[in-house]
């Protein structure tokens, strides 16, 4: 086993691999382990009573290296005078549970894992170091009269519908006995109807008015989108190879759809031209790249808002062209 000086550029630097590898630090007993998922992880290496054993100290995007070895001195030295740190447990604490096992599996296996990752640490954080066995309904309804003083209730059910769907994962596979929130009732969304907007007849005049003056591949993105009503995140992931211009079809791929199933969209005059304008100024397989990385585009926020204004179209959001295609 050899030790070497840790370093907060080495650490940074350690990418992650198919397997777990640990780093053993020059402090007695101190290691780091790069998780598969990412993770970074201190712990401390030590013998209680001839039997050797760990202790998770804490994640390396919160520890730095200095504050990880004192953590380990002061652990080893209550081991050196007689303490007893091996408590018996009854279930793992939820970081631990999520950061080891949930969140590498959600994220290898469901398209919007890194994002309900994500989701699941901003909002429900403050339970970190807790027990899931001891996670209460009582402590999420607490949890929900202050979210709901800013969120509409649709936005922390979707955040509780992922936070529960953590949890049955773990106890489905047993590693722990109960699932504490299996009774948790959904809030009554009320606040949260779909409101359906689209264009009126002088705001469609000013939006095309106005996209007479944006990018091209803008003006392409709404009218396409005006004239088929697919999502967006279809249109960012479209290839040309989705684009049947002889038979003027376009497939939506199931692993870009939302409902995960191959649709086809047949093209009007309108939107045949559209592609087929575009197809002649067009590099490369994706059909709408990322003017910046030319990559797959992630987000327009500030190119549409840049347009709603320029139109002067008020509460009128992307997604809402689907409603007026449908009109």
């Amino acid at each position: 086993m050899r030790r070497v000086r840790l370093t907060q550029t080495m650490i940074q630097k350690a990418v992650p691999k198919s397997a777990r590898y640990t780093f053993y630090d020059e402090t007695p007993g101190l290691m780091l382990r790069v998780e598969p998922s990412g993770n970074k992880i201190y712990y401390i290496d030590f013998k209680k009573n001839g039997k050797r054993s760990s202790k998770k100290l804490g994640s390396a995007e919160i520890l730095t290296v200095a504050q990880a070895r004192e953590a380990a001195k002061s652990f080893l030295a209550r081991v050196a005078l007689g303490e007893d740190v091996v408590k018996k447990r009854t279930g793992p604490a939820l970081g631990e549970y999520l950061e080891e096992h949930y969140f590498p599996w959600v994220q290898a296996n469901r398209k919007t894992g890194a994002a309900t990752a994500g989701m699941i640490k901003r909002s429900f954080g403050h339970l970190w170091n807790a027990q899931v066995k001891d996670i209460s309904i009582v402590e999420i309804e607490k949890w929900r009269v202050e979210a709901i003083k800013t969120h509409k209730a649709a936005s922390i059910n979707r955040e509780l519908t992922a936070f529960r769907a953590a949890l049955n994962w773990g106890f489905k596979r047993g590693l722990y006995d109960a699932h504490p929130l299996a009774r948790l009732e959904r809030l009554q969304e009320r606040d949260s109807q779909p409101k359906v907007r689209f264009l009126a007849p002088d705001e469609r005049e000013r939006l095309m008015a106005a996209l007479e003056g944006s990018e091209e591949y803008l003006r392409k993105m709404v009218v396409i989108s005006l004239n088929t009503g697919i999502r967006r995140g279809a249109l960012f992931s479209l290839l040309w190879s989705d684009v049947d211009l002889d038979k003027r079809i376009l497939t939506l791929r199931g692993e870009d759809a939302k409902n995960g199933r191959i649709n086809y969209v047949p093209l009007n005059d309108t939107a045949y031209n559209a592609f087929k304008e575009w197809r002649s100024a067009s590099k490369g397989e994706l059909v709408f790249p990322s003017p910046k990385t030319g990559k797959r585009m992630t987000d327009c926020q500030r190119v549409w808002a840049s347009l709603m204004r320029a139109s002067d179209i008020k509460n009128f959001r992307w997604h809402d062209m689907r409603h007026d295609v449908a009109t």
